[in-house]
């Protein structure tokens, strides 16, 4: 594990294992929250919503310490690619990896054996990157009223409870060690929307007066949707065929069970599948690359909170 720097501050350096990382260390005791983002190599809000706040952090106002690692999967960013490039595998669910593994496992360990013992708390940044579109949200385990608060406290706009947290990823690792988490989630594209930016940057703030490292309440710009469900990206409604998807939905909008989505076509234009949602709720991810593959993960459903 490695040490973190004792003098206030703000400071740029690597880990024991190359993780670069920077920290603003406080000028009073306090807990240290984590945040990393670019686990996966075409998701850019969260990067740059790091590199803005440690910034702008006064130290001198700070109680404990802010450690962030901006681009935690540096071959797949370089690459423009979700997937590590050494191994095609996605970081996402290698955690809490090997230290004798392929590159993301050894990738995976070096992070939960340098970076998550220190948190008090820990915040993954995630969007749809380049495939997907996600609402801006917040997500968190249901069961664990810790990472309700913390939703809550964030200000996104949608807060997702999720019954399971799948293994393999950073959010179960921290689990594991008994650290609670949130992770968000951004409309993505490949590109950085400025109000996803404002929201990662003011959740990040948000959380450290949540969790009395800045004075101050938590700045909730309105009261958020309420989401329950699975959130893995790996699970929902798969691509039947290959082909052009052309979806009938939208974000977020309401769907029921055996209604039609939209329809992959070929390239005269002639149908080859009309996936259908697999149950009442909310579109709660939805593919927005139009070129498919069989097996390719094409729309998730969540349901309201209220229901």
């Amino acid at each position: 594990m490695l040490c973190l720097p004792a003098a206030p501050g703000l400071h740029r350096f690597r880990s024991p294992s190359d993780i670069a990382a920077i920290a603003v260390r406080g000028a009073a005791d306090g807990p240290t929250l984590l945040v990393s983002a670019g686990v996966h190599g075409d998701e850019y809000e969260g990067v740059r919503a790091i590199f803005e706040t440690v910034e702008a952090l006064d130290a001198g106002a700070l109680r404990g310490t802010l450690l962030t690692v901006p681009v935690l999967n540096y071959p797949a960013h370089r690459a423009v690619t979700r997937h590590h490039p050494a191994d095609g595998a996605n970081l996402a669910r290698q955690f809490p990896g090997r230290a004798d593994g392929t590159a993301s496992e050894r990738l995976a360990h070096a992070f939960s054996t340098d970076f998550l013992p220190h948190a008090d708390f820990y915040l993954d940044l995630h969007s749809g990157g380049i495939r997907f579109a996600m609402p801006s949200m917040a997500g968190y385990e249901a069961a664990d009223p810790r990472g309700r608060a913390a939703a809550e406290a964030f200000g996104a706009p949608v807060i997702w409870g999720h019954p399971v947290i799948e293994p393999g990823r950073t959010i179960s690792a921290a689990r594991a060690l008994g650290i609670p988490f949130l992770y968000t989630e951004a409309r993505g594209a490949g590109r950085i929307h400025p109000e996803d930016l404002l929201m990662m940057r003011r959740g990040i703030t948000n959380l450290m007066r949540h969790l009395g490292m800045l004075d101050g309440a938590p700045e909730i710009p309105a009261p958020p949707r309420r989401l329950h469900g699975i959130g893995n990206t790996d699970e929902g409604v798969y691509a039947a065929a290959g082909g052009f998807f052309m979806p009938s939905v939208a974000l977020l909008d309401s769907v029921r069970a055996g209604e039609p989505i939209g329809r992959i076509v070929d390239q005269l234009g002639d149908v080859l599948a009309t996936p259908v949602a697999p149950a009442d709720g909310v579109v709660g991810l939805l593919r927005e690359l139009p070129p498919v593959d069989e097996g390719d993960v094409l729309l998730l459903v969540a349901t309201p909170e209220e229901a």
